[in-house]
């Protein structure tokens, strides 16, 4: 093919893994295109990861190291390869095998419809049942909320078309979410069924936790879905409440009296629930901006391969 391929891996303590996956990626590259560079983002691993990277770079011309000052995420990492990619094309793939390299023709075969993004769509899911249902879940909830009406579950392993990142390039915050970016540039998006192998060494970096956080950081940072929300809910319980204000008043005029302390106690409990709710999404909102106007960078890079200017 004439098109340029940049793949990007964000590599985080995957010393065992990642020279396996890039001598496969070389392999399986160099059977259908001449021109291609291979990024490798390290995100402040605690192993030897980055040492293997600088070897990789070394011994081969297509691979690039770029070394991050600290942990910063999994997207942060995903940007900064977004970012110093030079190909048409940009494949963005996981560190533990789990993606397997010959599967890329495939997102480039779909890409050929026309598509501005391809996600690569899992056949089967390989991780814990509770781990699946999640994943599917946040997923999900992630492409509702970013208005993805023709997919409905994405993926790490995505095809990215270079002038994408054009909408994203002065994008700098701490809460990074590459699939919510990659919305702010296109709306152009197909998916491809591909096979997932199970993690052959180590374990995952999500737990629930952090599964529920990066939810966290789309709704309330992407979206103002949470907001909207809260307007209806706070509409809603006002026209409870004036249905109950004058369902006291009429009880009083007939009966002469008005419920007692539990149905008070109630009707009280629903309304400061519904306030301490709205406070909670409110504060959520407020953390964000924060966060922003404190300048943090969304990743520094420390030092790279190949003279790549940082």
């Amino acid at each position: 093919m004439n098109d340029s391929i940049s793949v990007v891996i964000p590599v985080y303590n995957s010393a065992e893994t990642i020279n396996e996956l890039a001598q496969r990626l070389i392999n399986s590259l160099s059977d259908y295109c001449s021109n291609f560079e291979i990024l490798m983002i390290n995100d402040g691993s605690q192993d030897e990861s980055w040492e293997i990277i600088k070897s990789l770079s070394g011994t081969y011309p297509q691979i690039v190291g770029i070394n991050l000052m600290r942990n910063y995420g999994q997207h942060n990492a995903l940007l900064c390869g977004i970012r110093k990619a030079k190909s048409d094309f940009i494949i963005t793939i996981d560190d533990d095998l789990q993606h397997p390299p010959e599967e890329i023709q495939k997102l480039l075969d779909e890409a050929q419809k026309g598509y501005d993004v391809v996600y690569g769509i899992p056949h089967k899911l390989v991780h814990k049942k509770w781990r699946n249902f999640f994943s599917k879940l946040t997923k999900n909830l992630l492409a509702r909320i970013l208005n993805l009406k023709r997919i409905k579950y994405m993926s790490a392993f995505r095809l990215i078309r270079r002038d994408v990142r054009k909408a994203f390039e002065n994008f700098d915050s701490p809460d990074v979410i590459v699939d919510a970016l990659l919305t702010w540039g296109t709306e152009n998006f197909g998916t491809v069924e591909v096979f997932e192998q199970p993690r052959p060494r180590g374990r995952s970096n999500y737990n629930f936790i952090k599964l529920v956080k990066i939810a966290m950081v789309v709704i309330t940072g992407f979206s103002t879905l949470p907001l909207r929300i809260s307007s209806v809910v706070g509409f809603s319980l006002t026209i409870f409440g004036v249905g109950v204000l004058l369902y006291v008043l009429i009880l009083t005029l007939i009966e002469g009296s008005i419920p007692g302390f539990p149905f008070i106690a109630s009707i009280i409990s629903i309304f400061s629930g519904a306030q301490l709710f709205s406070l909670g999404i409110i504060g959520e909102y407020l953390a964000r901006i924060f966060n922003r106007s404190m300048n943090h960078p969304s990743y520094v890079v420390e030092e790279s391969t190949n003279n790549i200017n940082s």
